[in-house]
């Protein structure tokens, strides 16, 4: 994909939504397109967290591991949404496994270069912050939902 496309389908992704031409094309400066196949582990969790992810096609389970199961969906992710947030913040660990469920297309973002991307330009690296926490809020009350269910049945 040449880097106009991608900046073109950076734009119709609704988490880069508004953001400006010129965010647009930095971000596709650090990005690659991805295709995944199904029951493709795309990381693991507790493993070394280097990237972030948009989800351009295709649906990714997010599973952490549980007391006797080996591994419990906690969410699925579909287009239009954002995987990964475990780069922000050392030790860089992934919170929750990341599974392909079918054939998925991804834009991959390099979380080294994204967070340097983002202290070159605060307004810039704050915008994206505010919107990053609100995955990680999503993806903490989509856990906290889970883990009722699981527990309730267990009592």
């Amino acid at each position: 994909m040449t880097e106009n496309n991608l900046v073109k389908a950076l734009a119709e992704h609704e988490f880069f939504a508004d953001l400006s031409a010129e965010s647009l094309t930095a971000l596709a400066s650090i990005a690659e397109v991805i295709e995944v196949e199904p029951h493709t582990m795309i990381f693991e969790e507790g493993g070394h967290a280097d990237a972030a992810y948009a989800i351009v096609d295709g649906s990714v389970a997010l599973e952490m591991n549980m007391a006797h199961r080996a591994h419990h969906i906690v969410q699925t992710l579909h287009r239009g949404e954002m995987l990964g947030w475990g780069w922000l913040f050392p030790p860089h660990r992934w919170a929750f496994s990341a599974l392909v469920l079918d054939t998925t297309q991804l834009i991959r973002f390099d979380g080294e270069k994204m967070r340097s991307l983002w202290d070159e330009d605060r307004e810039f690296g704050y915008e994206m912050m505010k919107r990053f926490a609100h995955v990680m809020t999503d993806r903490l009350a989509a856990t906290r939902l889970q883990l009722v269910d699981f527990y309730a049945d267990r009592y």
